[in-house]
């Protein structure tokens, strides 16, 4: 559904072109300091303004309305809400009959019966990961020392992403992306085997940002070209460091002090303004879309804070079911 995480637990809400979007997040002990301005960096980082990004401008102007006080968290649930100022609902009236190839606009109709929010994609919109973001800045404080840090290495294949993003703009088309993320000064230990692993939860978290096909850890699928001799990491000490590191910061399911690395597919943006196929839902016939409005040429240029984020929001579940967040003790944190 919209919730995630067992002990650290989150659960969004919003539609792109609703009141608001935000999220609840739930488990974080009490003592933490946290003030409106702490979102701010990384909520900029999320924002459009670089070349091929959308023209939507958003204040995204954190309201922390629960679960803080003093500037300290209380313990209690924090909701971070954000409110949607700067829609234009009218150029999406047609693609209620019209769906989007490459959208939710059809399984969405079938799924909801034709009651969801379509204004901007509604609940299935990249408008959502705002609240993904505030949640993911919560996380960061209490995973420290560890530092999530991710990079968008290339946009259409080419690592000369403004390149990349203006030829599909001029062309009325989009390109896709591959992100790297890296983890560092992550303990060894946090994961389980098999369903709660370590590269499982990330998984779940970042394939629930919309756009993402694809994640992999270490050497990923080059693994399957190689030998056990060239794939396996040589330990150099009793610590686990490694000489190489193909298995991507965990053994087993579980990190092994490493640092964490994982890269992620994002496809390109699917509303473009090249004329596509698509079925009039009115009369069941073939029938031709170009999407028009504001929309990313490289929805990948602002994803690099939003992989942080769930990347953050697993590794503090993992944290507080591991008891390894020490415990709180007012200001002096």
């Amino acid at each position: 559904m919209n919730s995630f995480g067992r002990l650290f637990r989150i659960e969004i809400f919003g539609e792109s072109h609703g009141r608001e979007a935000g999220v609840i997040v739930d488990g974080c002990p009490a003592g933490v300091p946290l003030a409106a301005e702490d979102f701010l960096a990384d909520l900029g980082r999320r924002k459009p303004g670089a070349p091929g990004t959308t023209a939507r401008r958003e204040p995204d102007a954190p309201l922390v309305r629960s679960g803080v006080h003093n500037g300290l968290t209380t313990g209690a649930p924090i909701l971070v809400a954000f409110e949607n100022t700067d829609v234009r609902s009218e150029d999406y009236a047609g693609f209620r009959d019209l769906p989007r190839p490459g959208h939710a606009d059809l399984v969405a109709r079938r799924k909801f019966g034709g009651f969801h929010d379509p204004r901007g994609g509604g609940h299935f919109s990249g408008r959502i990961t705002v609240g993904l973001v505030a949640a993911g800045v919560v996380a960061k404080k209490l995973i420290r020392p560890a530092a999530v840090e991710c990079a968008l290495l290339e946009a259409g294949g080419s690592p000369d992403i403004d390149d990349a993003v203006r030829a599909a703009g001029e062309a009325g088309d989009s390109v896709g992306g591959l992100l790297e993320c890296r983890v560092r000064e992550l303990p060894a230990g946090l994961g389980e085997p098999f369903f709660d692993s370590v590269e499982s939860l990330i998984g779940h978290a970042v394939f629930a940002i919309p756009g993402v096909k694809g994640v992999e850890f270490g050497s990923g699928f080059a693994c399957t070209r190689m030998r056990g001799s060239q794939a396996n990491d040589a330990l150099l000490d009793a610590g686990g460091a490694t000489e190489t590191h193909h298995s991507g910061g965990a053994d087993g399911g579980i990190t092994n002090g490493n640092p964490l690395v994982f890269r992620v597919a994002v496809k390109p943006t699917p509303s473009i303004a090249r004329r596509q196929l698509t079925v009039d839902l009115r009369t069941n016939a073939p029938a031709e879309i170009a999407v028009r409005g504001r929309h990313d040429a490289c929805i990948a240029r602002r994803m690099p804070v939003i992989v942080e984020a769930a990347a953050a929001i697993v590794l503090a579940d993992l944290h507080l079911l591991g008891q390894n967040i020490p415990r709180i003790h007012g200001r002096d944190t």
